[in-house]
């Protein structure tokens, strides 16, 4: 019994330790790109703009529908003196002492033609005299139609109906290109640590055969093949790679921890990032590229919007100027003492109302908002054609600066292989005695500026693609336009 108690006690033990160890995992760039697009506090936030957005246009997009609303007071007791005209012209006051009850239910359509609205209605007021006789009234309206048009006013609907469209699909071209953004910052830190990680590696190379060469270099001091002074040498090589292999583990460690943090990985994964392959054979055009970046980026949405948003502008100025509003209700009604009785022998009821506003003196005041707006109309067009320029410009030298960086990649990767094949043959050559420490240190160094040479030339590689699909919102590899299932995402 007591071996079983030792047997579980062992295993529960080893079952602690192994919760408690460290978690490597391989992580490739794209693999780090879909987690950060998952579940990155910077997605997160990409994330909740989308949602306002999306309401904002779902808001407008209900505002063109028919809204059907219940009004009613349930109950109303009044018990007062109110000041009362009598015939011969004189007033007194009479006391009050009732209860009411009203109901109305109402159908409202905006008229997106004219910028007016239509109403449907129905109601019923009830009012019961609690003095005197204490008799019920009852009031109907079985149905009514009211308009309610502006003549010469703008037409809210008409330009809502126009600029809102496009402002949502800015917002969605708009989160698209944020996720990018977490792209782009996902490949920074992901280099980072991949750097961090080579330059540990190299520190660890370097320090094992500094010892190593140091060691042989006691040797051969003992023979008299080298000085005392190169020997020397050979200890502080060995000394200050221990030092740069301190300094390059701290280093991997903040770069682990930062992009450990930013992927929302537990404190106990190890990333092991893995080199991603270069596609040095990808050369974009810059019409092909100018083209898609047109078409999909949220900046042609933006430029449409804000020219729209003055062209609103000055017709809400201009409409200003007067104010001349039509009001219409026609329907029936029918009053008794008797609820039944209420919907018969009903009467016609209609109103029609004409309401102008025309200003004959303001001393330019409308006048004076209407060139406002038409001045920031035109700086509006300025702006925007400088900002297309500029737009222009940038895709010009992002391109020229990819297809340049392809370049600069293979001359990075055969100096890599070169400087790596020099310094393996100078090793073997100094154990044999053929070189000396200075040509030695030179290889190493060489190899060392290479390799990092190599990863940043990739970095920069990857890093401009992925600015061209976020201006182009376009995956030039695979041949397709990024898009998103907005209603799926908001739901989620």
């Amino acid at each position: 019994m007591k071996i079983v108690y030792s047997c579980i006690l062992s295993l529960l033990s080893m079952s602690v330790c192994l919760k408690a160890e460290d978690q490597t995992i391989s992580l490739t760039l794209k693999e780090a790109i879909h987690l950060a697009q998952r579940q990155s506090v910077d997605a997160a936030v990409v994330l909740n703009e989308l949602k306002t957005a999306y309401w904002e246009y779902r808001t407008h997009q209900a505002d063109q529908l028919p809204e059907v609303s219940f009004t009613g007071t349930l109950p109303a007791y009044s018990k007062q003196y109110n000041k009362y005209l009598q015939s011969d012209g004189s007033y007194t006051y009479l006391k009050t002492n009732s209860l009411g009850l009203s109901g109305e239910v109402s159908v409202v359509q905006n008229i997106a033609l004219t910028g007016g609205t239509i109403s449907l209605n129905t109601s019923m007021d009830f009012t019961r005299q609690l003095g005197g006789s204490k008799q019920n009234e009852f009031m109907s309206v079985p149905i009514g139609i009211t308009l309610n048009q502006p003549i010469f006013g703008v037409n809210n609907q008409k330009w809502k109906r126009r600029i809102e469209p496009v402002r949502y699909q800015e917002a969605k071209a708009a989160y698209i290109e944020s996720v990018e953004t977490v792209t782009i910052k996902t490949i920074s830190y992901f280099f980072d640590l991949l750097g961090a990680v080579e330059d540990k590696r190299i520190a660890e190379q370097n320090y094992q055969n500094a010892v190593k060469l140091h060691d042989i270099a006691i040797a051969r001091r003992k023979i008299g093949h080298i000085s005392e002074s190169e020997l020397m040498q050979l200890n502080l090589t060995a000394l200050q790679a221990k030092a740069d292999l301190t300094e390059a583990q701290s280093a991997l460690n903040a770069s682990l921890f930062q992009l450990r943090a930013f992927l929302g990985l537990s404190e106990n994964d190890v990333i092991n990032p893995v080199l991603p392959d270069s596609v040095t054979d990808l050369h974009m055009d810059y019409q092909i590229v100018l083209t898609k970046a047109q078409e999909n980026n949220s900046f042609a949405r933006n430029i449409l919007r804000r020219q729209l948003e003055a062209d609103y502008a000055v017709a809400t100025a201009k409409g200003n100027r007067r104010n001349i509003n039509l009001f219409a209700s026609v329907g029936y009604t029918g009053k008794d003492r008797m609820f039944r009785n209420a919907y018969n022998h009903l009467s016609e009821n209609q109103i029609v109302e004409v309401g102008v506003t025309i200003p004959i003196l303001d001393w330019g005041k409308r006048k004076g908002k209407v060139k406002v707006a038409e001045s920031n109309r035109d700086v509006v067009l300025s702006r925007t054609k400088q900002e297309q320029m500029k737009f222009n410009q940038d895709i010009f030298l992002l391109v020229e600066n990819f297809n340049n960086q392809a370049a600069q990649l293979e001359i990075a990767e055969e100096a890599d292989r070169i400087a790596q094949q020099r310094y393996d043959m100078a090793v073997e050559t100094f154990m044999i005695g053929k070189i000396n420490i200075l040509d030695l240190n030179d290889a190493r160094n060489s190899k060392d500026d290479a390799r990092r040479q190599h990863i940043l030339q990739l970095h920069l590689f990857w890093n401009y693609y992925y600015n061209v699909r976020s201006v182009t919102l376009y995956d030039f590899m695979n041949q397709t336009t990024l898009d998103a299932d907005i209603e799926e995402i908001v739901r989620h």
